[in-house]
């Protein structure tokens, strides 16, 4: 008598060796930088005295505005190809 066919089992192989991260490695290390801009900007701010200061007033919140769109800018940046 004749064999049933019985369907052959595959297994998947899953590509274990490549992990897959939201970003590149260039998108971290650039908001690393961002990150140290704003506490850079935070650090100019700190103090007690003269809190008028020039420093303190205008340079300082435009520092942590441009390490804010510094940040954005590495989020948005597309990663390099990786092959």
């Amino acid at each position: 008598m004749a064999q049933p066919i019985r369907p052959v089992k595959t297994e998947k192989k899953v590509n274990t060796s490549t992990s897959s991260y939201v970003f590149g490695k260039q998108n971290y290390q650039l908001m690393i930088i961002g990150l140290v801009i704003i506490a850079l900007g935070f650090v100019l701010m700190s103090g007690a005295d003269d809190i008028f200061s020039t420093m303190k007033m205008t340079v300082a919140p435009i520092v942590v505005v441009f390490g804010f769109a510094f940040e954005v800018y590495a989020i948005l940046k597309k990663p390099a190809t990786q092959e």
